[in-house]
């Protein structure tokens, strides 16, 4: 005959317990993981409104050619002449509320120059200066925005006769009844872009600084 021998009732009591503690741990182990869950959701709940918001649009505005100026001013022999472009595009996304959603885009036809000296302006348009059989357009695009004591400034890439180089831009912003006004200015090297080949690389006959000023009178993209 086999004999079923039991457990001290003392021993029993403990395994009891034993399994009692262990029961209680799993729950309170599972609770646990509910209440981290939950607080999860809720972080997630929170956090993924602000993270997915879309960023404040800018407004959308092009040039009005016939009240808009672009002109640049250079040096040569000792005496400062001014230029302007006659034709040249601008589209321009800005808001000062919006400046990571900012953009501007302004193409010229190098050719329009005009320095009121068809003589100069013909060697300007020839190949050793701006070479526009070649290179016809020169284009310009934003990369960043930061305000400033004085209005705002902009980073953005130039390229001209094929050469791309940062120029930044420091210009102000004005809304108005019909638009928006944007007045700024802008240097650069002209040797930087390979303006000057051959004698007129000399920077004593003519300076390298140039100095680009813009007055343009926006209006809404239709």
């Amino acid at each position: 005959m086999i004999r079923t021998v039991l457990p001290p009732p003392r021993a029993r009591a403990l395994s009891i317990g034993a399994l009692s503690i262990g029961a209680l741990s799993i729950g309170a182990l599972s609770i646990g993981a509910l209440a981290i869950g939950a607080l999860a959701i809720g972080a997630l709940a929170v956090i993924t409104p602000a993270a997915t918001a879309a960023a404040p649009a800018a407004p959308v505005y092009i040039a009005d050619a016939a009240q808009s100026r672009l002109l640049f001013q250079g040096t040569q022999a000792g005496a400062q002449f001014r230029g302007v472009f006659h034709k040249f595009t601008a589209t321009i996304e800005f808001a000062p509320d919006a400046l990571a959603a900012s953009h501007f885009d302004v193409a010229i036809d190098v050719g329009s120059l005009d320095t009121q000296d068809k003589d100069r302006d013909g060697t300007m348009r020839g190949a050793d200066i701006f070479d526009v059989a070649h290179w016809p357009a020169a284009h310009y695009v934003t990369r960043s925005f930061a305000r400033t004591a004085a209005g705002y400034t902009a980073v953005g890439a130039l390229t001209l006769r094929g050469v791309t180089k940062d120029v930044p831009v420091e210009f102000r912003f004005t809304q108005t009844p019909g638009g928006a006004k944007l007045d700024g200015t802008a240097n650069l090297k002209r040797l930087d872009f390979g303006v000057g080949q051959g004698e007129w690389r000399s920077t004593e006959m003519v300076r390298d600084d140039v100095k680009v000023e813009f007055s343009l009178a926006l209006k809404a993209k239709p």
